[in-house]
């Protein structure tokens, strides 16, 4: 076996905060999203992602990889969605590509790491990472599915306070700052970069939707632990 990490295949990538905690574990990063992403940090392909799997697995240069992370539209599943809607009784429809992200996933036969927040999702919550484990200014928890691969789940500690803001009619104070929507409290911009280690997007939108790197640094570094016991 090698001694290099290898290569992540990062599908749905956002802006790159996934990519960089990868990065960061020491794996070269090749991103692929459906819209432009000129701040992406690393190797990028704009595409429909499950078209480029496709793409990669029929012309068997998915090899090149030894990794792949996949974050899929989470909007039909998303807490904050699915409460919003229901509040507010609205009946949004939005994308689910959970199932075909998975299926494309298991056809590629490489270990995986499927992506999604808290909510009705429909994955395996084999890990569930939250800011306080890394000492972030967010909380943003995150589920994420391991395909072909395992790693112990590590302790969920005690949140230290709220998320500042308003919700519900409630003005709260705390250590956390809300990073997603606008207005009621929630985090400027240069607030959402410092909570969440990401500095090479200032673009509200990317960053509501980033996962901060610290998770999936944690997620490379427990990866590459796995593949060396399975070698040991």
């Amino acid at each position: 076996m090698t001694d290099a990490p290898g290569r992540v295949l990062d599908l749905f990538c956002c802006a790159g905060g996934a990519a960089m905690g990868y990065h960061r574990a020491g794996f070269t990063v090749d991103g692929c999203d459906i819209a432009d992403r000129p701040r992406y940090p690393f190797a990028y392909h704009r595409g429909d992602a499950l078209e480029y799997l496709a793409h990669l697995i029929d012309t068997g240069d998915i090899e090149r990889y030894t990794l792949v992370h996949a974050s899929p539209p989470c909007q039909a599943g998303c807490a904050l969605t699915v409460g919003t809607n229901a509040s507010q009784g609205w009946g949004g429809t939005h994308v689910d590509l959970v199932a075909a992200t998975r299926r494309l996933l298991d056809r590629a036969g490489l270990p995986y790491v499927i992506e999604q927040p808290n909510g009705r999702a429909a994955i395996r919550k084999d890990l569930t990472l939250c800011g306080e484990m890394f000492g972030l200014g967010v909380l943003r928890h995150r589920n994420f599915e391991l395909g072909r691969w395992a790693t112990p789940r590590p302790a969920h500690p005690r949140h230290r306070g709220y998320v500042r803001g308003h919700r519900h009619g409630v003005h709260r104070t705390g250590p956390y700052v809300a990073a997603y929507g606008n207005g009621g409290g929630k985090a400027s911009v240069p607030e959402m970069q410092h909570a969440m280690g990401i500095t090479w997007t200032d673009v509200r939108e990317e960053l509501t939707e980033a996962i901060p790197p610290a998770y999936t640094h944690w997620i490379g570094l427990a990866f590459l632990t796995a593949r060396q016991e399975v070698f040991a």
